[in-house]
């Protein structure tokens, strides 16, 4: 019986990712089965969610595509919170709060989303992808970039259909930008300048205390730490304060540096930056010692990427990052009385080339909204209002056609952040974090004074993944250890 009920499942597996059937099998059409519309059960993708809750809620829903798909099991470490609507939304979903416990019972799961953490990102899309499955998972893709780099590689290797969730990257009105820049109309492009007014949420000095007296009941809390090292429950740090935390957040860049950076590392054709420096906001206490944890963000940074040439640009490129409300000059080509980027300006991006300036912006409250300023007076602008009718550009939904017709099809190859191009992306942003974390090295000098010897330009060999000119600051390129049972 078991035997039976394996050979169904696989052969079910093998029709959706292959999309092909033998031509001598007679096919019923779906309109005598069910009208204009109706989708057999053997077409359906057997969908799960790791991460119910939050962000997971909107891509598990936005992944069954209003009911299309079937949505079997639904995971979180506590499903008092925001993942009862995703209970609610789908009651049939079998519940489970260890991922590792449901992609191993689950047999016929084809396809995950991943809306977890940061930190348990990788360990769960390895786990996932160990297993067959097509995994989506939001950005930023990982906590690291060596994670990176196994994710990327893994993917290609077992043929996995994936996609990262920054879903502007599906965005149609990316297009006037990349046509702007793929018709020379900026020129020579030598700067891109991004800014944020993340972070929103408490970092820097707000280290939190742990107390386990104010652990929730439902929140099953060695679950969430996953594979960071144990410490006792820590108000705040779920659901949202994690954030600030680099043993499971990225800060500010992994926040909306994967929208924001996406453009003109898209757009532009950018692979490994060359190098990166920085230099970070801090509160300082009355002895003159930054009041800023080395264990969490700071609450403010200023970062600048070198890229060379590439064939979109014939000239090297700096790029400059700047987050917690720190914006670059208003540029005398746009009227002062306008916005840069984004409403308010206060997230956005800058292409600047030597006929002109792009001016755009993507984040979840500000859509993109594309502007080209030239010297000669020309301008031409994306439309004031967005005409969007599917949920995120249909980015969840393009993914799951994507995982039907397979990891070779032209559907799998048209998907805007499949792991070969969202990996080396997510690499950049996480180039920016290196630095920031290298900031905060330092030792004494021979005269017993603090001497922070990484801030310097730090040279990357990005496809050795390593930092050539500071030895120490290659600690930050992967996690130092896992927790056993958390492995990847």
């Amino acid at each position: 019986m078991n035997e039976q009920k394996e050979e169904k499942s696989s052969s079910r597996r093998s029709f959706i990712k292959k999309s092909a059937i033998a031509s001598s099998v007679f096919i019923v059409p779906r309109h005598v089965l069910g009208g204009i519309g109706y989708v057999s059960p053997s077409d359906q993708l057997n969908l799960a969610a790791i991460g119910a809750g939050g962000k997971g809620s909107s891509d598990i829903r936005n992944a069954s595509v209003d009911g299309r798909e079937r949505v079997v099991a639904l995971c979180d470490v506590d499903f008092s919170g925001s993942a009862s609507n995703s209970v609610k939304r789908f009651p049939k979903a079998r519940l489970y709060n260890d991922y590792r416990e449901m992609l191993d019972k689950e047999k016929d799961i084809d396809a995950v989303t991943i809306s977890t953490p940061d930190h348990v990102h990788a360990p769960a899309a390895v786990f996932a992808m160990d297993r067959g499955k097509h995994v989506y998972v939001q950005k930023p893709m990982t906590n690291n970039i060596k994670e990176a780099r196994l994710l990327t590689h893994m993917a290609r290797e077992n043929k996995i259909v994936t996609q990262m969730g920054n879903q502007g990257g599906s965005n149609v009105l990316l297009d006037m930008v990349q046509k702007w820049i793929d018709t020379d109309a900026l020129g020579n492009i030598s700067k891109v300048q991004i800014w944020t007014n993340r972070p929103v949420w408490p970092q820097g000095n707000a280290m939190a205390q742990p107390d386990e007296s104010k652990k929730p009941k439902d929140l099953h809390w060695d679950l969430w730490l996953g594979p960071a090292e144990y410490r006792p429950y820590t108000p705040g740090l779920a659901p949202f304060a994690w954030r600030g935390y680099w043993d499971f957040g990225t800060g500010a860049l992994g926040d909306v540096g994967c929208h924001l950076v996406d453009i003109p590392f898209r757009t532009l054709g950018l692979k490994y930056p060359t190098s990166a420096e920085c230099s970070v906001g801090a509160v300082y206490s009355q002895n003159w010692n930054p009041d800023y944890h080395p264990e969490s963000c700071p609450p403010s940074s200023f970062i600048t990427l070198s890229f060379g040439a590439t064939a979109k640009s014939k000239t090297p490129i700096e790029m400059t990052w700047s987050d917690g409300g720190i914006r670059p000059a208003h540029p005398e080509i746009i009227p002062a009385s306008s916005d840069i980027g984004g409403k308010d300006s206060a997230n956005g991006v800058l292409i600047i080339g030597d006929k002109g300036i792009i001016s755009t912006n993507i984040n979840d409250s500000s859509p993109l909204m594309p502007k080209l300023y030239l010297y000669d007076g020309t301008t031409d602008f994306g439309p004031e209002e967005e005409d969007n009718t599917e949920p995120e550009y249909g980015h969840q939904r393009k993914w799951v056609d994507a995982c039907k017709a397979g990891f070779n099809s032209p559907e799998h190859k048209a998907l805007t952040s499949s792991f070969d191009y969202a990996g080396p992306m997510t690499e950049t942003v996480l180039m920016g974090n290196l630095a920031i974390r290298s900031y905060m090295l330092r030792k004494e000098d021979s005269k017993g004074k603090m001497d922070f010897y990484a801030r310097k330009k730090l040279l990357w060999d990005g496809e050795n993944m390593r930092i050539t000119n500071i030895e120490a600051a290659n600690q930050f390129v992967g996690r130092s250890s896992y927790r056993k049972g958390w492995e990847i």
